[in-house]
């Protein structure tokens, strides 16, 4: 059977006007990746989420570009079909336009990656299209954006009011218009999200942002429940992977201290004759 084609951009586009639901996932490491693309899923993005579920920090801030470059060329790795995002890190595009664009291609030409995606912030729309004017495929990020998020009032739902939603709106719709080739919607109610999916003509990515969207997103540490610190609303977990990990490790570490492992099936054995000649060779203990 021949193997799948590579998604694209225009193949997204397509979805979006079939109203075939696109779908999108975190990954970090070369297996998480590949198991991903196996499974069918359209979108990876090596997200800066990185930071606070492999690395251990306290916020996405404080991931670098050097970090994020390294796990995105293990994602490259890992995938065959998915089309891989690599997510610009704090501070890598809220500087000069050439820096921007250079960290930005750095994604592409170092890691491998076929996009890249930014939170938005003021003057986003002048940094997103000299990024698309550069040739390199964008995703924009509106509502709440985990990157200035302590502006944002914390990590809590935006455009419950008018005023806000109308500003979310305003923003996705500047993003398209600057070329993105669609935008994320974080935490924001479901019927703002309806409204933006409607009006524009790229693919709306939703993450506690309601059915409506044109796809979905999670992190994938969140579906798998492999990081317990903290649980969104929005997330549904999938699986309880720390805890079969703790499980399993215990399991290893009594067979290990009662003597079960390794067992005959793990361990390898020398012919009778060629132990022998050993035994002579060494002599006496």
């Amino acid at each position: 059977m021949a193997p799948e084609l590579k998604v694209t951009i225009p193949e997204l586009l397509r979805m979006k006007r079939s109203r075939s639901k696109i779908t999108m996932l975190t990954a970090y490491d070369y297996s998480m990746a590949r198991a991903i693309d196996q499974a069918g899923i359209e979108l990876i993005l090596v997200g800066d989420s990185l930071g606070m579920v492999v690395l251990g920090y306290d916020s996405t801030t404080a991931v670098t570009m050097e970090e994020m470059l390294h796990h995105a060329r293990a994602v490259r790795r890992g995938v065959t079909r998915s089309l891989v995002i690599g997510d610009m890190p704090f501070l890598s595009f809220h500087v000069s336009l050439r820096d921007t664009v250079k960290n930005a291609g750095r994604f592409l030409q170092d890691a491998g990656c076929d996009a890249v995606k930014i939170e938005w912030k003021p003057g986003i729309e002048d940094v997103a299209k000299a990024i698309v004017d550069a040739g390199i495929p964008v995703m924009g990020h509106v509502g709440l954006t985990p990157q200035t998020a302590a502006g944002q009032g914390g990590f809590r739902v935006q455009g419950r009011d008018a005023e806000s939603a109308l500003r979310i709106h305003t923003q996705a719709v500047a993003l398209q218009e600057m070329g993105c080739f669609a935008v994320v919607l974080e935490c924001v109610p479901d019927v703002l999200a309806k409204e933006i999916t409607e009006r524009l003509t790229i693919p709306t990515i939703g993450i506690g942002a309601g059915p409506h969207c044109d796809g979905q997103v999670l992190v994938s540490y969140d579906l798998l429940g492999l990081y317990e610190a903290f649980t969104p609303k929005f997330v549904r977990r999938y699986a309880s992977m720390a805890e079969t990990i703790r499980e399993s490790v215990t399991a290893f570490r009594d067979d290990v201290r009662q003597g079960f492992f390794p067992g005959r099936e793990q361990t390898f054995t020398m012919p009778p004759e060629e132990m022998s000649r050993l035994q002579q060779e060494l002599g006496p203990a």
